[in-house]
C-alpha cells in the first residue's frame, strides 16, 4: 500500500512489534521514531496516520497530539499507553485522537482501527478537494465576461456576500442567474452549509408546497411517510427560489410568512419549525408588471427585492461572445478530447451577429454541437444550425416575416412541431411553463405533445 504510517514509541521491543504488524503483515509503508522531536521534524511528509505513545522519553504524547493537530487537524492519531488510565484516554479523545489502545496492544483490534482511520482521512481529503473545486467553480473569476456592465455587477454582488439580505436576480433564461446565485453562496459566510435549489416553474403547483415545507404522513393521498422539505434541507444555508414569478398567490403568502417569522409548518402538521436560511430568488418575468396585474404579491416582491440584480442578455454585451467562444472551445477540447483552434472568420461573424434569444446557454449548446461536427481544427459556418445563414447576417426566427423561402425544402408538419418543442425545451432549460408560453400553447398541451414525441425535459 502507498499509505504512510508514523509509529512513535521509545520501547524498542514494542517498536519492532508494531513495525512487523504494520509493514510485514498489513502492508503499509512506515516510518518509526523513538522521540517526539524526530516525529515533529518529519511531519511535513504528511503521514496518513500516527501511532503515538503517550509516555515518551523526551515529550508528552498529549502535547505531541496537539502539535500534530495544529499541523493538520484531520490526520488521525491513535494513542498507545501502558498506563491504562480512563482519564488519559478521555483526554486523548477530547484533544482529537481517533482511538486509544492500552498496552499490551491487541493486534486484532488495532488493524481495523488503522484501516478505518485511514479511510476516514481519505474521505475527509476528498471532501476538502470537492469543496475547493466547488468554490473554484463558482468563484466570480469563473463567470466569463469582459463586459463592463458585468464587471460592475460583480462588484455589486461582493457587497452581499457576508450578510443575509434577500437578493432578487432578474434576467432572461440562459443568462446565468443560477450561476450568480451559487457564486453568492459559495463565496459568502454560508459557504460551508447547504445550497438548495427549487425551480418553481418545473414543479406542479399542487406539489410545490410539499416540496418547500415538507409534509407529514397522511397529509394527503399518496403521503405514505413524512417528507422533509427544502427549507429544512437548507438549514443554515441558502435556499434559491428559481423562477419565483411562477409561484401561485396562496403559496406566495406562505413564503412571505417564512421570511417575516422565520418559521413554518409541514403540510398536514402542527409542529412549528424554525428556520434561518438565506433566500435568493430569480425570475425572467417583470415582477413589477406582475404586481400591477395582481399576479404577484406586492409585499412579497418588496421582501425579495431588497437587493435587485439585473443580468443583461448576451445581445446587450456582444463583446462577451468572443470571450465565451474561446472559453467553451477550450472546455470542449478538454471534455471531448478535441484539438480545435477556434472558429473561422465567417463563423465568428455569424455567431456575433446572432441575437441569442437563449443567451449564454444557447451559445454553449450551439458550440458544443459545432465542436462535434467540426471536420478540421476550426468550427466553420457550415456546421452552424439552420438559424444562421452562410453570410453571417442576423437570422433570428420571427413571426413578423416568412420562415421559408422559395428554395426551402418542404418539411412534414409533425416534424416541424416536434423540432419546435425540442428547441423550446432546450432554450428554456426544461422550464415547461416558459416553454409553453413561448410556444403559445397550454402546459397540458405541451405535456401531451412531449409524451407523443418522447421528449424528456431533463435530457433534451
Amino acid at each position: 500500500m502507498d499509505k504512510l504510517v508514523f509509529i512513535v514509541d521509545d520501547e524498542p521491543s514494542i517498536l519492532r512489534l508494531l513495525n512487523h504488524w504494520v509493514r510485514n503483515l498489513w502492508g503499509y509503508n512506515i516510518e518509526s521514531f523513538e522521540t517526539g522531536a524526530e516525529m515533529l521534524n518529519n511531519l511535513s511528509k504528511n503521514p496518513d496516520i500516527v501511532l503515538l505513545d503517550i509516555m515518551l522519553s523526551d515529550s508528552n504524547g498529549l502535547d505531541l497530539l496537539r502539535r500534530i493537530k495544529q499541523h493538520n487537524i484531520n490526520i488521525p492519531v491513535i494513542m498507545l499507553s501502558a498506563q491504562g488510565s480512563v482519564e488519559v484516554a478521555l483526554e486523548s479523545l477530547r484533544l482529537g485522537a481517533f482511538d486509544y489502545f492500552p498496552k499490551p496492544i491487541d493486534s486484532n483490534r488495532l488493524e481495523p482501527a488503522i484501516k478505518n482511520a485511514i479511510q476516514t482521512f481519505d474521505l475527509q481529503k476528498k471532501i476538502e478537494e470537492l469543496e475547493q473545486n466547488i468554490q473554484k467553480e463558482y468563484s466570480f473569476d469563473n463567470i466569463i465576461s469582459a463586459d463592463k456592465s458585468m464587471q460592475d455587477l460583480f462588484k455589486m454582488i461582493t457587497k452581499v456576500l457576508n450578510n443575509d439580505i434577500t437578493v432578487l436576480i432578474e434576467g432572461e433564461s440562459g443568462t446565468g442567474k443560477e450561476l450568480i446565485a451559487r457564486a453568492i453562496h459559495f463565496n459568502g459566510m454560508r459557504k460551508d452549509d447547504p445550497f438548495v435549489v427549487v425551480n418553481c416553474a418545473s414543479i406542479p403547483r399542487e406539489l410545490l408546497e410539499s416540496e418547500l415545507f415538507g409534509h407529514e404522513k397522511g397529509a394527503f393521498t399518496g403521503a405514505h411517510q413524512r417528507k422533509i422539505g427544502k427549507f429544512e434541507l437548507a438549514k443554515n444555508g441558502t435556499l434559491f427560489l428559481d423562477e419565483i414569478g411562477e409561484m401561485e398567490m396562496s403559496l406566495q403568502a406562505k413564503i412571505l410568512r417564512v421570511i417575516q417569522e422565520k418559521e413554518f409548518e409541514r403540510v398536514g402538521g402542527n409542529e412549528v419549525i424554525k428556520t434561518n436560511v438565506r433566500i435568493l430568488s430569480a425570475t425572467n418575468k417583470d415582477l413589477t408588471k406582475a404586481v400591477e396585474n395582481k399576479d404577484f404579491r406586492e409585499d412579497l416582491y418588496y421582501r425579495l427585492n431588497s437587493f435587485p440584480i439585473k443580468v443583461p442578455p448576451l445581445r446587450e454585451r456582444r463583446g462577451d461572445i468572443v470571450v465565451l467562444i474561446d472559453h467553451f472551445i477550450k472546455e470542449f477540447n478538454e471534455k471531448m478530447n478535441l484539438n480545435l483552434k477556434g472558429v473561422t472568420k465567417s463563423a465568428l461573424k455569424a455567431l456575433y451577429d446572432y441575437d441569442w434569444p437563449g443567451n449564454v446557454r444557447e451559445l454553449e449548446n450551439t458550440l458544443e454541437r459545432c465542436a462535434i461536427l467540426a471536420e478540421g481544427d476550426q468550427v466553420d459556418v457550415k456546421t452552424l444550425p439552420s438559424q444562421f445563414n452562410s453570410r453571417g447576417s442576423r437570422l433570428r426566427i420571427s413571426l413578423d416575416g416568412p420562415l421559408f423561402t422559395e428554395n426551402s425544402p418542404i418539411i412534414p408538419f409533425e416534424r416541424l412541431k416536434e423540432e419546435a418543442i425540442r428547441h423550446a425545451i432546450k432554450i428554456t432549460d426544461g422550464n415547461i411553463v416558459e416553454a409553453a408560453k413561448k410556444l403559445n400553447i397550454g402546459r397540458a398541451t405541451l405535456y401531451r405533445l412531449m409524451d407523443k414525441y418522447k421528449i424528456d425535459a431533463n435530457r433534451n
